[in-house]
């Protein structure tokens, strides 16, 4: 299969990856400016204190790397099955979009749409569900 042959649902799968790979960049990024360099690579003792919205990125890191396993799993279980459709496709977009504002007003700390935003990702995931077990 070549990457033009893709479902969409795979596509999002790679996209949804690749989101999760890049989500390291700005908190690791922070520590070096904050930190120096040296101590963001190590394990500073006191180190200074970092502005809030570094523990919610990496909160917001930790959150799409504890969802991408059943979201990965269920694309690719619904493409191995054959049960791949308009739907599958539907519940991929809903994901991937869904993480990319839960990641930001995540980050922002917007509490109330942060939780919106991850229910329509859990939605887009039942919704691949759905087209398997039913």
């Amino acid at each position: 299969m070549t990457p033009d042959q893709m479902t969409p649902d795979l596509v999002y799968l790679a996209w949804s990856a690749a989101l999760c790979i890049v989500l390291w960049v700005p908190y690791i990024g922070a520590r070096a400016m904050i930190w120096g360099l040296p101590a963001a690579m190590g394990y500073p003792d006191n180190p200074p204190e970092l502005p809030k919205w570094v523990g919610r990125s990496i909160r917001a890191h930790m959150n799409l790397v504890e969802n991408i396993g059943p979201f990965a799993a269920l694309v690719l279980v619904a493409h191995f099955v054959g049960a791949a459709s308009e739907a599958t496709a539907m519940g991929a977009a809903l994901f991937f979009w869904a993480r990319i504002v839960q990641t930001a007003v995540h980050i922002a700390g917007i509490p109330y749409l942060r939780t919106a935003a991850f229910v329509v990702g859990w939605v887009g995931m039942a919704m691949i569900f759905q087209q398997i077990v039913f």
